[in-house]
Parts: structure tokens; sequence; C-alpha cells
């Protein structure tokens, strides 16, 4: 009976398997790459990441369907404290041992969840075997397709005052980068860290910040990027009219076309 009963069972699952729906499903299933997210930093904009990226993949492939995910969520406060500390090597190394850990989890490809911390984005990029689909990449590419020349970038401060970024848009892109004063800098560094890391919203903020985006308008920015993955919790596209260039729905949907075009992710 055992025998007989592995046989049909053989038999059945064969025909499950060539029915042409379920053929189509199967292949709709593996076609989907799993992204690796490396998070945390901090886990409110990691929290639109996640969402995002859903979103995404529901909107391409409708009804029940998800994103193959695998995510490492470090403690911010840790990476925090090196990044003050100006322990970039040991930042890079902390999240260079997470990366490995979204690696063996199954991810096909590897998103930073955060502007800041690309800085050592080499660091973790030498860690993995898989490709890193670089942020400032996909803000750039969008920004070229869309003609603008000459940006302005709010971030914290490593991100508007070290090369690592800027010098990426302006070498490998051929963009003119411009920051603010050094007390705006501050500003927008002071909120992302002591309101935005930790979820809180506050209108003189915002207010704060659209000043800040029209006076580098003034100064010849043609766009502006929300160079910060919490940004996007303060200010939208729909408070200025000076073009907004989100970096976390941007990553985030670049993430989607990564997962879901079989070609793009074996090109690093």
């Amino acid at each position: 009976m055992a025998c007989r009963w592995s046989q049909g069972k053989d038999h059945l699952l064969s025909d499950i398997i060539q029915s042409p729906k379920n053929k189509l499903l199967i292949k709709m299933r593996s076609d989907m790459k799993t992204i690796g997210l490396l998070g945390g930093m901090s886990w409110e904009s990691t929290a639109l990441y996640y969402r995002w990226i859903n979103e995404g993949i529901r909107q391409q492939l409708g009804g029940l369907h998800s994103a193959r995910i695998a995510l490492i969520s470090v403690d911010f406060q840790e990476i925090e404290q090196l990044q003050h500390a100006g322990d970039w090597q040991g930042a890079g190394q902390l999240l260079a041992r997470a990366a490995n850990h979204v690696e063996a989890a199954g991810a096909d490809f590897l998103l930073i969840c955060t502007n800041t911390m690309h800085k050592v984005a080499e660091q973790i990029e030498s860690a993995i075997s898989i490709p890193l689909l670089h942020l400032a990449d996909a803000t750039a590419e969008k920004i070229i397709q869309q003609g603008f020349g000459k940006v302005g970038l709010l971030g914290t401060n490593f991100t508007m005052e070290q090369d690592f970024y800027k010098g990426r848009l302006a070498k490998k892109y051929d963009l003119d980068v411009i920051v603010p004063d050094v007390e705006d800098r501050s500003l927008v560094h002071r909120v992302i860290y002591d309101e935005l890391c930790l979820g809180t919203i506050k209108s003189e903020s915002r207010q704060q910040y659209l000043q800040i985006i029209q006076q580098m308008y003034k100064n010849g920015a043609q766009c502006v990027i929300a160079g910060c993955t919490e940004i996007t919790m303060l200010v939208q596209q729909q408070h200025t009219t000076v073009p907004l260039y989100d970096t976390t729905a941007i990553h985030a949907e670049a993430a989607v076309k990564m997962a879901l075009d079989e070609s793009s992710a074996n090109t690093e």
C-alpha cells in the first residue's frame, strides 16, 4: 500500500505542477529575488522600506503577493555612538557582520537602509558576495533621467559635509551638489537625530526645513535630495514646489524593480 500511495502521490504532484496555472505561479515565485535589508538606522525609516517594498510588489504582481525580504535590524544606539566618535571602521565592521547574516538568510542583493552609513559601503561590499544596490546611485540615476544637473542635498552632517556621498554624485554622475550653510546644516542634523529618529514630527521643524529647501533653490539648486531616510517623515513633495527626491522611496522602488528583473540582480 505504501508503495502504491507513493507512486500515486508522485503522479498527483506531477499533475499539479504541470497545470498551466500552477506552472505560471511557480515561475513567478522562482523569478522573484529575495531583497536583503540592512536596517535599524533608524527603525522608523526601515519600517517605511518594509511597507513600501511590499506595496510595490503587490502593485506589480497583484493578488496576495508580497516581497521576499531578509531583514537584519541593528541597534542604532551602537551605530550612533560610533558615528559621533568618528569610529567608522568599527561601525563598518559591525554592519559588515550584519550584512553577512542578511546574505546567509538567502538575500540575492542588499540595501543599506540609510544614507549616512553608505560611508562604509565599500567595507560592507567587501564582506559579502551579493550585489549592493547603492542608494546614491539609484537617486542620481533618477535625477539625471529627469534632466537636472545641480542639486541641493539635505542629510546628516556626515552626508552633507563628507565626500563619500557628494563625491559619488559628482564624480560618477557629474552632478553639481550644494548644501545649506553651517547653521542650517546643524539644524537639519539635529532634527534628524533628536526628532525624526525618535518618531517625533514637529510642524515647526517642517517649516524650517522648507525654508532651507527654498534657500538652496534660490542658490541655484534645480532640485533637492532628501538625503536621509527619515526626512520623508517630515517633508514630502506636497509641501514644496521645489522638486524633491525622496531617497527612501527611490531606494524601495529600485529594490522592487531589481527583485522582479531577472537580469538586473546579476549585473554587479
